[in-house]
């Protein structure tokens, strides 16, 4: 059979669908099997995922969605939303390289005032310069299922799930998934925060931490530059190691001298002084009052100890 032949037929047989479906192409239930979504096709060319999916977390009752998945077909796209894995879109159609991508890999939760307000997948397929990602908003409905997605931003999508598992009041509260311990801290940070001990933006980044911690948002990779200004501590022989320490010592010397000179002790953390002196112009700082707190972050917080 010639390939004109095997052509002609795939016309004949699109136009007989259309004809009888009233002019309408009928929408498969399952992904085609072509493409990216053939079995046999290559491992190399089927979807690869760019990252892991970060552990499961969040309030115990929605960890029971973890290996399941949930569809939805709109227009000629199907949808399938993995809790805790990952979100996909596969076009239906007869197309021999019919899309099929990822939307997003499970990353992190959405937290504002106390509450999951969304659940963020990230590092999808590539769209441009940037990667795919979705939202996905959990609301109450009468049963667990993918409702609608929408795309507000280009490459951004925006993804509705009903389920019976958060229509309690407290069902997405964030503070009682926290250990004994974060609990702690976060009363701390309160507290701090009542007192004017630390502004909005330190209050921000210490929960910011504190969810971290916790395994709900997914800490920044930060990649650690050379410091050029250290220079190598590789000593070829003796003598230049008795030199280096010889200036070392020098050193460490001339600044005991320079600290006794303005009557400070070196024997002590500094920290207090420096905030001290950043506090002068409100008032006389009570340093038994910090030393009571036990916070996390760089003391460039505080904002009004008195």
């Amino acid at each position: 059979m010639d390939c004109g032949y095997l052509k002609c037929c795939m016309v004949c047989l699109t136009a007989l669908v259309v004809v009888t479906s009233g002019g309408k192409m009928k929408i498969v239930e399952e992904p085609n099997t072509f493409g990216l979504n053939n079995q046999f096709v290559a491992q190399s060319n089927r979807l690869q995922a760019r990252v892991n999916p970060s552990p499961v977390s969040g309030p115990q009752h929605l960890h029971r969605l973890a290996g399941r998945c949930y569809n939805l077909i709109e227009a000629t796209y199907k949808y399938v939303f993995c809790p805790f894995h990952n979100v996909t879109q596969h076009e239906q159609s007869f197309r021999w390289n019919a899309y099929s991508g990822i939307l997003g890999i499970w990353q992190e939760w959405e937290i504002q005032n106390n509450t999951f307000t969304g659940m963020w997948m990230r590092e999808g397929d590539a769209c441009g310069n940037k990667n795919r990602q979705t939202k996905v908003l959990m609301v109450c409905g009468g049963s667990s299922k993918l409702v609608s997605v929408s795309e507000p931003q280009t490459c951004i999508y925006l993804i509705t799930f009903e389920t019976p598992l958060v229509c309690h009041s407290h069902s997405l509260l964030v503070y009682p998934v926290l250990t004994e311990k974060l609990q702690k801290e976060w009363d701390e940070i309160e507290q701090a925060r009542y007192d004017e001990l630390i502004t909005e933006q330190g209050y921000n980044k210490l929960l910011k931490e504190l969810f971290e911690e916790a395994g709900l948002l997914k800490r920044a990779q930060q990649q650690k530059k050379p410091d050029e200004s250290i220079t190598s501590l590789t000593h070829h022989n003796l003598e230049e190691c008795t030199q280096d320490f010889e200036k070392q010592r020098a050193e460490i010397e001339r600044l005991r001298t320079l600290l006794t000179q303005h009557n400070i002790s070196y024997e002590t953390t500094t920290v207090l002084a420096s905030l001290s002196e950043r506090t002068q112009d409100r008032g006389s700082l009570n340093r038994s009052q910090v030393q009571n707190q036990h916070l996390r972050g760089d003391a460039g917080f505080i904002a009004n100890l008195n």
